[in-house]
């Protein structure tokens, strides 16, 4: 199969359901070969863009475009997209072969290219030899796989995917994962793909965009939102994160000095565009940038000490309450109820909007 991939674009694309707005406009491009991760809770809009894209849905107002040709009043059958859906969606009545020849037959494809096309779908997604087997004898992950071979055998400009791995257990999602970002290195088929999963997002995509009430809250490289995010949200959404909360003391060029609620010292961070002082922010401070120092004047108590292999996670609790998540690697165990010292960088933390709604780890939850 031919590396082919069209770009895609969003032109103030939104969306009502009746009285609620699903989508608010969204100006979105999509290079052509380019993996986009559509990631966000339930509710963000994400399936909604997506189903604008297939065409199963129009847009209330907007654009699409496939290249350079503008799909918005067209039927699925008409945009040579491919699509790949959490239940996979498979005939279980019709074998291998014949669920992947599908959607060549639909199109009237001879059936001598069937054949060949078929075969080296299956031999994309390594099920070579499982033409003849019913859906009924396929694991988990070989239906998975049918499902994105019967997409990828018409060849389309644009493959879409949602949630295709949510009814996986862990580890062959993982698996899969792999094999999906393989297929999509080896031939370049333009993919947007919509999932929950800050996993998947990471591992698959070029670029992530985090969707939240119906926009889009930032795009970017995975890198770019895990090191940079522009505010607490996204800071909250992607990755684990410590957000301690207060108001803005002060700005000096790119820091910022925060007060921490209940909390003695002023954090310094760099600071994310829009601060001004006086105004209400987050400093995030990621779990691995928070060492254990006996001398340091921040101290915290250990809440819990989980084993995870070469890591050791810790939850701390701070002198105002606030729960902290600590990453480190377990040369050495840390007992519960210790008081120790910490203590971080001031580079390695981002003041930022506080825009997300505070999670239990942000409470004050002092325990026992």
């Amino acid at each position: 199969m031919s590396n082919r991939g069209l770009a895609i674009s969003f032109r103030g694309v939104a969306r009502n359901f009746g009285s609620v707005r699903a989508l608010l406009p969204i100006e979105l491009e999509i290079g052509a070969g380019e993996f986009l991760t559509l990631l966000g809770p339930s509710g963000s809009g994400k399936t909604t863009l997506l189903n604008i894209a297939a065409g199963y849905i129009g847009p209330s107002t907007g654009r699409v475009l496939i290249g350079d040709r503008d799909v918005t009043d067209l039927p699925p059958r008409r945009r040579n997209i491919g699509m790949v859906f959490q239940n996979y969606a498979l005939f279980p009545h019709l074998a291998v072969f014949e669920n992947v020849a599908y959607g060549l037959h639909a199109r009237g494809v001879p059936a001598a290219d069937i054949a060949r096309r078929v075969e080296s779908a299956l031999e994309m997604v390594r099920l070579s030899g499982y033409g003849g087997r019913t859906i009924r004898q396929l694991s988990g992950g070989q239906q998975q796989r049918v499902a994105l071979a019967r997409a990828l055998v018409i060849e389309p400009d644009v493959l879409l995917m949602d949630e295709p791995l949510g009814a996986l257990d862990r580890q062959l999602r993982q698996h899969v994962q792999l094999e999906i970002r393989r297929l999509h290195r080896q031939h370049g088929r333009t993919t947007i793909y919509v999932t929950h999963d800050q996993e998947e997002a990471l591992v698959m995509s070029d670029r992530i965009a985090i969707m939240r009430d119906g926009r889009v809250e930032q795009i970017d490289s995975a890198e770019t939102l895990y090191r940079r995010p522009r505010s607490a949200f996204v800071a909250g959404f992607l990755g684990e994160s410590n957000l301690l909360r207060g108001t803005i003391a002060g700005i000096d060029g790119v820091d910022a000095r925060l007060r921490v609620d209940g909390f003695d010292d002023v954090i310094v961070g760099h600071a994310a565009d829009g601060l001004k002082a006086g105004a209400r922010a987050a400093a995030l401070i990621r779990p691995e940038a928070v060492k254990l120092a006996p001398d340091a004047r921040i101290k915290a108590r250990v809440i819990e000490a989980i084993y995870l292999g070469e890591l050791l996670a810790l939850r701390l609790s701070l002198a105002n309450g606030q729960v902290i998540l600590c990453r480190r690697f377990a040369c050495d165990g840390v007992p519960e109820g210790d008081k120790i010292g910490i203590v971080w960088q001031p580079a390695d933390v981002r003041i930022l909007p506080d825009d997300a709604p505070a999670r239990p780890q942000d409470h004050n939850v002092e325990e026992n």
